[in-house]
């Protein structure tokens, strides 16, 4: 996701009381976090590959994937914020 896209997912996200936040993992990169009430977190799309997947943290160690989500490549801000705010991290996985 572009800058403006990840901006534009968080607010969304927000708008839902999902507690989410623009990340920067490295300088040119922009992801989105999203905190999950059990204190881990699910980082969205850090790669900048095609595709929406995440990766589940919790203290600093990788406790699950969500693997890319099919057609995710083409969502548009809507369909991602939806993709990101219906995700069962219990399961890591995506559901519709």
């Amino acid at each position: 996701m572009e800058p403006g896209e990840v901006e534009q997912v968080v607010e969304g996200l927000r708008e839902r009381g999902i507690i989410a936040q623009v990340h920067r993992p490295s300088i040119n990169r922009v992801c989105v976090r999203v905190v999950r009430p059990d204190g881990s977190e699910a980082l969205w799309d850090t790669d900048g590959a095609m595709g929406l997947e995440a990766q589940v943290m919790a203290n600093g160690m990788l406790v699950g994937f969500v693997p890319t989500i099919p057609g995710s490549a083409r969502f548009d801000v809507a369909q991602t914020i939806e993709a990101i705010a219906s995700t069962d991290y219990d399961r890591t996985s995506y559901t519709p």
